[in-house]
């Protein structure tokens, strides 16, 4: 897990687990007890959010969640490191911290829709058969790095290195940016939460405030 604070807005916190691994969840969960915000955004469309909190958090047994091969083999990779588990538990337990505390959570991405878009938008054909590539690649040689950091990074570098790829999640990442200054207009502190892959592009891009240029 990563965090990062901004001097321009000290209402606002950073933090980015890696995807998947249960050891994350409490260093997030003391990053939020300690930081103590009004209100949690969450890098999940509108329908990802209302999904993990009807499912996995006020359901009283969760469903089985049926995997891709290539999320199988993230799930093999990042297993040396720890118990992992489907969907994300970082976002499944800040979902029930923010429940249970009353703190509003709000999701960041785009909606289903609009995310559709921003794919057909960036990734055409030529790029959707080399991603293709990429995952089958991935699959069946996952990235041995020593850490989960790394292999999080890693991870995303082989599957996502295509010019359309990159392009769609700076756009994915602008948009999440976007949201963020009318939720702190009013100073109330907000914690922002990510996938470790992203942290890099939305810290730079909260950094930059509302004067960010879109990708």
């Amino acid at each position: 897990m990563i965090t990062a604070r901004f001097a321009q807005t000290p209402g606002l916190l950073l933090v980015a687990p890696v995807r998947g691994l249960t050891t994350e969840v409490p260093q997030v969960l003391t990053e939020l007890e300690s930081f103590a915000p009004a209100q949690v955004g969450l890098g999940l469309s509108s329908g990802e959010l209302q999904s993990l909190r009807d499912y996995f958090v006020l359901a009283e047994a969760e469903p089985v969640v049926p995997l891709t091969n290539t999320e199988s083999s993230e799930v093999r990779g990042l297993v040396r490191f720890g118990e992992v588990r489907v969907p994300n538990p970082s976002f499944v337990e800040v979902l029930r911290w923010a429940h249970a505390g009353g703190v509003p959570a709000v999701p960041l991405d785009p909606d289903d829709d609009q995310t559709a878009a921003l794919f057909a938008e960036h990734i055409g054909y030529v790029e959707l058969v080399r991603r293709t590539v990429r995952e089958r690649k991935v699959s069946r040689s996952p990235p041995t790095p020593s850490t989960p950091d790394e292999f999080a990074l890693q991870w995303d570098h082989e599957v996502a290195s295509g010019r359309g790829s990159q392009k769609f999640a700076a756009a994915r990442d602008w948009y999440l940016a976007r949201q963020v200054p009318a939720l702190t207009a009013e100073r109330r502190p907000l914690a922002v939460v990510v996938d470790r892959e992203r942290f890099d592009s939305v810290r730079n891009l909260l950094a930059q405030g509302p004067s960010a240029a879109p990708p």
